[in-house]
């Protein structure tokens, strides 16, 4: 029996357990019960969700919270062949897990976090920021956000306005819009800067750098307000027991500019902010030799967004804080030696000079 009486009265008991959890009726003791039962009714949508909430159901097939496109796109582009049974053994070990459910969004936490209900059977239309969003973006975003990475200001937006992730980030990018994107940075800015600062487009607010910039650098390259985490060095494999396990090297706190390497329409920029991902061209060799045989073909250095914006910063405060500046540029000294022709998309070369 479900121990939140509560929920026993709401429309999503209605259906009954065995409508999306399966399971036997009219049998006598627990183990007949719950034979077939099924932890995670979600994971097969259509079936369960999508009987009520065909339309968002649809569209969430495509999402890259539930296919997992950019992780395929990334490893793809890298070489990747994961039709290849060792390649594939090693996607569903350790990729498949930073696939999430309409259930582990709005009833339970991520299976990346080792799940558990939140708020037992309630169904919240509005996830939690700590138990949903951060459980799984709480390692670089959430500390860039609320302020908690050491001597660098929290997002603005955060301490000052209190707003969650949801006042950004509207539904259709967690749910899908139908399209099947190739990665979080494929097609237009959702959100955008601009969606609430109209006003800095063209440099109507008066302030001359927004004119002087908007089509050259991406906002954060201005407006982060300081150092952000960099992840380095996973290595992955099974241990004796046979479980799968990830070994990282201890991440840095840093901020780069480097040359955006995914210019679009949208995104104009000639320079963004980028990161450094843990991957190396041996990551997946537990598994078998040379699985990402194209390893040079993305940078390790990725376009970024970091999220600890503040309308004054070290960098917008002086002109000479960032023209002339080699420090907060990605030149080949920050990269290293191995991985040099992976990121000569990223590369400045020739910092910009004070005009």
């Amino acid at each position: 029996m479900v121990s939140d009486a509560e929920f026993v009265t709401t429309l999503h008991m209605q259906p009954s357990c065995i409508a999306c959890h399966g399971g036997v009726g009219g049998v006598t003791t627990k183990e007949e019960a719950h034979e077939g039962v099924v932890r995670d009714p979600s994971a097969d949508p259509q079936a369960t969700c999508g009987t009520c909430h065909a339309n968002i159901v649809e569209t969430a097939a495509t999402s890259l919270h539930f296919a997992l496109q950019g992780y395929k796109t990334a490893l793809e582009s890298r070489g990747a062949d994961l039709s290849n049974p060792q390649m594939a053994e090693a996607f569903d070990n350790h990729c498949t897990s930073c696939h999430t459910t309409c259930g582990q969004c709005h009833v339970s936490r991520p299976t990346f976090t080792d799940g558990g209900l939140i708020s037992g059977h309630k169904f919240k239309k509005i996830a939690s920021i700590k138990d949903t969003c951060l459980a799984c973006h709480g390692g670089r975003v959430g500390p860039e956000y609320q302020g908690k990475n050491e001597g660098v200001a929290g997002d603005v937006h955060w301490m000052k306005g209190g707003m969650p992730c949801v006042s950004c980030h509207q539904v259709q990018e967690f749910h899908g819009d139908g399209t099947q994107y190739a990665h979080r940075y494929d097609g237009g800015q959702v959100p955008a800067c601009t969606d609430c600062h109209p006003d800095v487009v063209g440099g109507a607010d008066g302030v001359a750098q927004h004119t002087i910039h908007e089509n050259k650098v991406a906002c954060q390259v201005c407006h982060s307000a300081g150092d952000y985490r960099n992840c380095f060095s996973c290595h992955v494999g099974k241990d004796e027991a046979g479980l799968p396990y990830r070994k990282l090297d201890p991440s840095t706190m840093d901020f780069k500019i480097g040359r955006n390497p995914n210019v679009s329409e949208e995104r104009p920029w000639a320079y963004v902010l980028v990161r450094h991902v843990p991957v190396t061209k041996d990551i997946f060799d537990y598994y078998g030799d040379d699985l990402l045989p194209n390893f040079d073909n993305v940078p390790t250095w990725k376009y970024a967004t970091p999220h600890n914006i503040q309308r004054v910063t070290t960098q917008n405060s002086d002109c000479a804080n960032c023209h002339g500046n080699a420090e907060l540029f990605l030149t080949a000294d920050d990269v290293l030696p191995e991985e040099l022709e992976a990121n000569q998309d990223v590369i400045v070369e020739q910092v910009p000079a004070l005009p």
